[in-house]
C-alpha cells in the first residue's frame, strides 16, 4: 500500500485562486478524510474599504468583487440598502431588476460554467486519455435525446465539449454573449451594473419599446439554447449515472442546503418598501421572499425546516479558528453598531452562540500567517449554521441547493413533492436543430443527494428555469408599460439612527449574503458572503465545509498508474460548485519597488512520507 500527497495549486477553470491538498490511498483509491484541505490563498478587503461610504454607493463597489457575477453582489447590496432605508422599487422597477439579473448573471454564467469551465472535464480529450474504458463505452452508447440535440453517441457529446474546437464550447461563446447583451440593455454594462439604486433601478426607458424588442429577440434564441443545452447535459450525466458515478463527490447525506431565493414578485416586493420603517421592512421580508419564483429555504438533514428569510439570516455564524484572521468578539462589543438582537427582537443565533459571531457584528481583521494543516490554513472564514435546536453545521449553497429547496415547497414549478416542471415556448435559433423549436415541457426529480454529477444536472435545469423567469418578467413589463405604469423607483431617505439590512440573492454559484449597518447615510459595517465563502470554508470542530466533504467522498477513476494521477475526480467535484475565490493573486518578489518575479506554485503527486 502506498499513499500519495496531492497538492493541486492552483485549481484552474475557476474564478480566483484555490488550492487542494489531499492524501490518497493507492489501493482503495480514496482520500484519507483527515488529510483533506481546500484553501483560498488571498485576502479581499471589500468589507474594510466599504466602511464610511453611503449605502447607495456599495452596489457599485462590491460588484467589483467578481468579474463574472458582479451583479449578484450588486443586487444583494441593493436589497440590503432597500432595507436600511425602508424603500423598495415600484413594480416595474422590480421586474426590470429581475429581467437584467436573469440574463447577465444566470443565463450567461450557467452557459459558461457548464460548457467552458466544467465541460472540459468530460471532454473527449480528457476522458479518452485518463479513463479510456469510459471513452470506449461512450463510443458505443446511443444518446437518449439524439433526435433533439443531434449528437448520436455519448462520445459525440464529449467531442463537442473539447475546448476551443468543440461545438458546445463554441456555441457557449455565442449564447453567453447574447445573454450579456440583453442584460446590458437594462444594466448599462456588464459585469458591474450602473443602474441599481436603493428603491429602484435607473434604466432610461425613453425608448422602452426598443429595449423590449432587443431583449426579447435575444431571449428567443436563448430559449432554444436552454432546451438544447439541457438535453445534451441530461444525456451525458445519465451516462455517468449508469456507470455508477452518481455517488462520487457526495457532500452531506442527507443534504444540508440553503437557498435565499430569486426573482421577486413585483407587487409583493414593491408593497413592503413604501417608506417603511427599516425594522418593518425586515419583518416583511419573509412574506415578500416567500413569493420569489425560486424559493428561499433551509433543508437540514434532508428535511425542509424553514422557508423564512429572516430565520435563515438569524442562523448564520462566522468565526476564524482555522482562517487567517484575528478574532473580533472582544473588540466589537464596545462599538456603536453591536447588537444582540435582530430587528424583529429575536436573539441573534437564537441565543445558542455568542452574537458577536453573527455577521452584523463581525469585524474583518486579517492576520497573515504560515499555513498549518492542523490550524489556520485558509483566507476564507468558518461559516456555519446555528439552528434553533442547537445544531451547528456546515451547509451547502448552489444550483443543487436552490433546486432542492424549491422542489420541496409549492411553486410555479411543482406541488412540493420533489419534482420540478418547466414549460418553455416555441423558439428557434439558426445554428441549433429545428427540433428544439417546438414548445417543450422539461421535468426533473431532484435527487436526495448532492454529488458531482447532480450539481451539474441542477445547473443545466436551473438554466431552463432562468429562461422561464425571464419570459414571465418580460410579459409583466409589457403589461405595466401598456397600463402606463412606467415609473420604476422611489427616492430614498436616510434615517438618522442605526438601521440594519440583509440582502440575500442567488448567484449562479449559490446564495450571496450581504449584511449592512448604516447611520445617517454612512455605512458603519458591511459583511459579505459569496456562495463560495461557506462552500470552501475550512475544517473546524463542526466538520468540513462542502468542498472538502465532496473530496472526502470522491474516489479516483483514472486508469493510469497512481504516480500519474492528475486528481481528475477531485477537481471535477470542486468545479461542480463553480468556485469563486474573487480575483487571483500570486506571490510576488520585489526589490526596491521593482518586480523580480511572480511565483505560481504547483506540486505534482509524490509518495507520502508520514
Amino acid at each position: 500500500m502506498a499513499k500519495f500527497e496531492m497538492v493541486i495549486d492552483p485549481i484552474t477553470r475557476i474564478e480566483g485562486h484555490l488550492g487542494l491538498r489531499v492524501i490518497v490511498d493507492s489501493d482503495t483509491r480514496k482520500p484519507d478524510p483527515d488529510s483533506v484541505r481546500s484553501f483560498a490563498t488571498m485576502f479581499r478587503g471589500f468589507e474594510v474599504f466599504s466602511i464610511g461610504r453611503p449605502p447607495e454607493d456599495l452596489p457599485h463597489i462590491t460588484s467589483r468583487i467578481c468579474g463574472v457575477c458582479g451583479a449578484s453582489h450588486a443586487n444583494a447590496d441593493v436589497i440590503a440598502a432597500d432595507m436600511v432605508y425602508g424603500v423598495s422599487p415600484l413594480p416595474l422597477g422590480v421586474v426590470l431588476r429581475n429581467m437584467a439579473f436573469a440574463m447577465t448573471d444566470h443565463i450567461y454564467d450557467h452557459t459558461i460554467i457548464l460548457n467552458m469551465l466544467e465541460g472540459p472535464d468530460y471532454s473527449a480529450s480528457v476522458v479518452s486519455k485518463l479513463t479510456p474504458s469510459v471513452w470506449d463505452t461512450a463510443k458505443n452508447t446511443l444518446a437518449e435525446h439524439r433526435d433533439i440535440h443531434g449528437f448520436t453517441h455519448i462520445s459525440d457529446i464529449m467531442e463537442a465539449l473539447n475546448p476551443i474546437t468543440g461545438k458546445m464550447w463554441q456555441l457557449a461563446v455565442k449564447y453567453q454573449r447574447l445573454a450579456r447583451e440583453a442584460g446590458v440593455l437594462l444594466y448599462g454594462r456588464h459585469s458591474h451594473p450602473s443602474t441599481l439604486i436603493p428603491g429602484g433601478i435607473s434604466t432610461d426607458l425613453t425608448n422602452a419599446q426598443y429595449i423590449a424588442i432587443g431583449y426579447t429577440y435575444r431571449l428567443t434564441k436563448l430559449t432554444a439554447w436552454a432546451k438544447f443545452n439541457y438535453y445534451v447535459w441530461h444525456d451525458l450525466l445519465s451516462f455517468y449515472e449508469s456507470l455508477g458515478y452518481s455517488d462520487n463527490g457526495l457532500t452531506y447525506d442527507p443534504p444540508i442546503t440553503v437557498s435565499g431565493g430569486i426573482f421577486d414578485d413585483p407587487e409583493e416586493y414593491s408593497s413592503i418598501g413604501d417608506y417603511a420603517e427599516p425594522e418593518d421592512f425586515y419583518k416583511s421580508m419573509d412574506g415578500a421572499a416567500s413569493k420569489r419564483m425560486v424559493k428561499p429555504g433551509l433543508v437540514l438533514n434532508g428535511e425542509l425546516v424553514s422557508t423564512s428569510y429572516t430565520e435563515i439570516q438569524n442562523s448564520i455564524m462566522e468565526h476564524v479558528k482555522t482562517a487567517f484572521y484575528e478574532d473580533w468578539a472582544d473588540k466589537v462589543r464596545s462599538l456603536e453598531f453591536y447588537t444582540e438582537q435582530d430587528p424583529a427582537g429575536r436573539k441573534l443565533l437564537w441565543g445558542k452562540k455568542d452574537p458577536a459571531y453573527h455577521p452584523w457584528n463581525k469585524i474583518t481583521l486579517p492576520k497573515p500567517g504560515e499555513r498549518d494543516w492542523a490550524g489556520k490554513y485558509s483566507w476564507v472564514t468558518n461559516v456555519r449554521l446555528v439552528w434553533k435546536d442547537g445544531t451547528v453545521t456546515p451547509f451547502e449553497v448552489g444550483p443543487y441547493a436552490r433546486m432542492l429547496v424549491t422542489s420541496l415547497q409549492p411553486s410555479e414549478f411543482g406541488s412540493g413533492n420533489g419534482s420540478l416542471k418547466v414549460e418553455l415556448p416555441r423558439a428557434c435559433s439558426d445554428d441549433l436543430p429545428a427540433s428544439v423549436c417546438d414548445p417543450m415541457t422539461i421535468e426533473w426529480t431532484v435527487p436526495k443527494k448532492s454529488t458531482t454529477i447532480y450539481r451539474l444536472w441542477a445547473r443545466a435545469f436551473n438554466l431552463v428555469i432562468d429562461v422561464y423567469a425571464a419570459w414571465q418578467n418580460v410579459v409583466k413589463a409589457l403589461e405595466y408599460i401598456k397600463a402606463g405604469k412606467t415609473e420604476t423607483s422611489r427616492p430614498w431617505k436616510k434615517p438618522d439612527r442605526i438601521t440594519r439590512g440583509v440582502g440575500f440573492i442567488e448567484a449562479p454559484r449559490g446564495t450571496v449574503r450581504h449584511w449592512m449597518v448604516q447611520k445617517k447615510g454612512v455605512t458603519l459595517n458591511l459583511q459579505i458572503h459569496a456562495p463560495t465563502t461557506g462552500n470552501v470554508s475550512p475544517l473546524d470542530e463542526y466538520g468540513h465545509g462542502p468542498f472538502e466533504q465532496s473530496i472526502i467522498n470522491s474516489y479516483v477513476t483514472e486508469e493510469v498508474a497512481p504516480n500519474e494521477w492528475t486528481g481528475l475526480d477531485f477537481v471535477r467535484a470542486i468545479r461542480s460548485f463553480d468556485p469563486c475565490i474573487a480575483c487571483a493573486a500570486h506571490f510576488e518578489i520585489t526589490s526596491r519597488g521593482r518586480l523580480v518575479k511572480t511565483i505560481k506554485k504547483m506540486l505534482i503527486p509524490h509518495t507520502y512520507t508520514p
